[in-house]
């Protein structure tokens, strides 16, 4: 095992010795470091909308504009967004920068696939709070290392159209009286509100209806409740043989989830909703649904186009959706225990959050042009352009103080605890799909009781049950099906 560490520490110091000389002054030392053999080609992936918003393409080609004379140019890596780097890098298929959530980066650095840097040499770290830093640190032999650059934080958040609030919300649906509507605000109004809506359209129409099957946008149900990913040492050290999902009275927010599926469409169940959730808030078949702040494009693009089909010019259509589109965090309380039908006492909301940044291919040949491209990338003119077009929390603070927006909000939630952030270690691989199959399976048991037919989860013993099975599959999936 010392040898392991050793070796891992070696390299990452290596890099962080190659990254201290990358970057600086904005000139090529990569280009100049090329004799006479032409052009540094340097391959970019990025995520999925940024390249169907055409966001990937507007960097490309800025970049490319403001080092055409210097030897490096960028083009897209023109791969999946979840291309795995560690079966691709070591052949040379993989791509020399790439963007991706903080769990999924690290789980690369652990394994030696991402190259440290060093932070300071980028423009963009005095911009950066320590909290968005911290997501991509990784402790080797006592020591610290930065492993990639922070570009936005994220957590669920909740789309809705403001045009579409009932005409009677202010009387019925607040009763504190604080000129928000009930529903937006905790769980259970949510569910009742929603629970309406469906009963008086005869299920044409829905309240809220999200990807139960997507612990990154349900995790609430079970970190509201005491649950968590992994605990952690007496260090501070992130322990994954303490695995949480089932902890506290997660079995009660279980419960909580399995009811509200009841009142959504079939959908929840699988992925489709990940695709039409956009258009199905738009044409208003959903009332509200979740998703990420990098996607509001996705919503807003998709509501304009409702009101173009309703006669609207393409400008008045984009203005009226920016208008209307509302996009807020989660409701923040639940109920304390997990009845969403009643309004008793409540718990704080806690969901799972994250932050997506830019790492290096430790495979790549070209590391300081690599460097010359994310501090690029991550540009105060980038960032916000990023921002305009995705509709992103971007983790500078310059870029979010200018543009207003919900970074401030999501960095305090962090701070307060109403966020948990996917945790920065290899084995939050392994907690994907078992909790993705017993999610799916919740909810689709609600939908079994609507059909008549035999229920698997109708108490708290056997959700309790089936957490504990998930979370010691997770267990051999970390320490005994890998060995």
């Amino acid at each position: 095992m010392k040898c392991i560490n050793k070796a891992i520490s070696l390299l990452l110091i290596t890099s962080m010795c190659l990254g201290l000389t990358a970057c600086g002054n904005g000139s090529s030392k990569a280009a100049e470091a090329e004799s006479g053999d032409g052009v540094i080609t340097l391959r970019i992936l990025e995520n999925d909308t940024a390249k169907a918003e055409g966001y990937l393409d507007e960097l490309i080609n800025a970049f490319n504009e403001a080092y055409k004379d210097k030897g490096i140019v960028a083009v897209d890596a023109n791969m999946d967004e979840y291309s795995n780097l560690a079966e691709n890098g070591p052949y040379g298929y993989g791509p020399d920068v790439l963007y991706q959530a903080n769990d999924k980066l690290m789980t690369y650095a652990e394994d030696k696939h991402i190259l440290a840097i060093n932070k300071e040499d980028f423009e963009c770290s005095q911009y950066i709070p320590d909290e968005a830093w911290d997501a991509f640190a990784i402790s080797v032999d006592g020591k610290q290392y930065t492993c990639a650059v922070p570009v936005n934080v994220q957590e669920p958040m909740l789309f809705y159209r403001k045009d579409m609030l009932p005409d009677n919300w202010e009387a019925d649906w607040d009763k504190d009286g604080d000129s928000t509507p009930d529903f937006l605000q905790n769980w259970s109004s949510l569910y009742q509100y929603s629970q309406q809506i469906y009963s008086s359209s005869n299920g044409e129409k829905y309240g809220l209806v999200a990807a139960c099957n997507d612990l990154y946008m349900m995790a609430e149900f079970m970190f509201s409740y005491g649950g968590y990913v992994f605990g952690k040492d007496g260090n501070g050290v992130l322990n994954s043989e303490d695995i949480g999902f089932g902890k506290g009275a997660s079995a009660k927010g279980m419960l909580g989830l399995r009811q509200f599926a009841g009142v959504m469409n079939e959908e929840c169940i699988d992925d489709s909703i990940g695709q039409n959730r956009y258009s199905k808030v738009a044409d208003g078949t959903y009332f509200c649904s979740i998703s990420t702040p990098d996607t509001y494009v996705l919503f807003h693009d998709r509501l304009a186009d409702v009101y173009k089909e309703e006669g609207l010019s393409e400008a008045e259509a984009s203005d009226k959706a920016t208008e209307n589109l509302g996009m807020i965090e989660l409701p923040r309380t639940m109920p304390a225990d997990g009845n969403l039908s009643e309004n008793g006492d409540t718990v704080d909301t806690v969901v799972m959050g994250g932050v997506n940044g830019y790492g290096i291919s430790a495979y790549t040949e070209h590391r300081e042009a690599c460097i010359e491209f994310v501090n690029f990338a991550t540009s105060k003119e980038m960032i916000k352009k990023r921002a305009e077009i995705l509709g992103i929390a971007p983790t500078r603070s310059d870029v979010a103080e200018e543009i207003g927006g919900v970074t401030e909000m999501i960095f305090g939630s962090l701070n307060e605890g109403h966020i948990a952030l996917m945790p920065s270690i290899k084995a939050v691989d392994q907690i994907w799909d078992p909790m993705r199959t017993l999610l799916s399976d919740v909810a689709k048991d609600a939908f079994r009781e609507n059909k008549g037919e035999a229920v698997k989860y109708a108490d708290e013993a056997s959700m309790q049950e089936a957490l504990d099975k998930a979370s010691q599959s997770i267990y051999d999936a970390i320490y005994t099906l890998s060995n």
